[in-house]
């Protein structure tokens, strides 16, 4: 892969890794963070990437991994350094809609929403995904199914109510 053919890439990709990766972590700025850390790690061994035929898929492997690594590490970090209360700026609320929606996302086990992620936003097959993540095929479909059942379940509007028969 020359310089122009990574930079093509690159621009290509780098937007729809970001999104893929913020609805993974649930954290815009730490998606932003480890896709660009993924894309420099690819620079690297962009002669190898573009051999493998799949290098957002390997690029979306490494940010996630990235991902988890940082977030054990905060976890471990986070008794000693303790929490800093600063002033933060004035930022506009999201809008209900998207709050609910991650929150939702948030509720469910990291691997289904995951996995709804890879299916639903990156447009994987149940094969890709098993491929990326090192799962079988039936389990891909376990999670997908339990997971399309609890945002169903959790997206729920209590307000609307089958009207009875009459």
């Amino acid at each position: 892969m020359t310089v122009e053919e990574f930079e093509e890439f690159y621009a290509q990709a780098v937007a729809r890794l970001t999104g893929q990766l913020y609805v993974m972590t649930g954290d815009l700025q730490e998606a932003q963070d480890v896709v660009q850390e993924a894309f420099v790690k690819a620079w690297v061994r962009r002669g190898r990437l573009e051999r493998d035929g799949q290098p957002e898929a390997w690029i979306r492997t490494v940010a996630w991994r990235l991902a988890v690594s940082r977030w054990r590490f905060r976890r471990r970090s986070a008794d000693a350094w303790g929490r800093g209360s600063g002033a933060a700026e004035h930022v506009a609320p999201p809008e209900p809609d998207h709050v609910v929606l991650v929150d939702a996302l948030r509720e469910l086990p990291a691997q289904q929403r995951r996995t709804l992620t890879l299916h639903y936003l990156c447009d994987l097959t149940v094969e890709q995904i098993a491929g990326e993540t090192g799962l079988s095929g039936s389990t891909i479909k376990t999670h997908l199914v339990r997971g399309r059942a609890a945002l169903a379940h959790r997206l729920e509007d209590p307000g609307t109510e089958e009207a009875p028969d009459v």
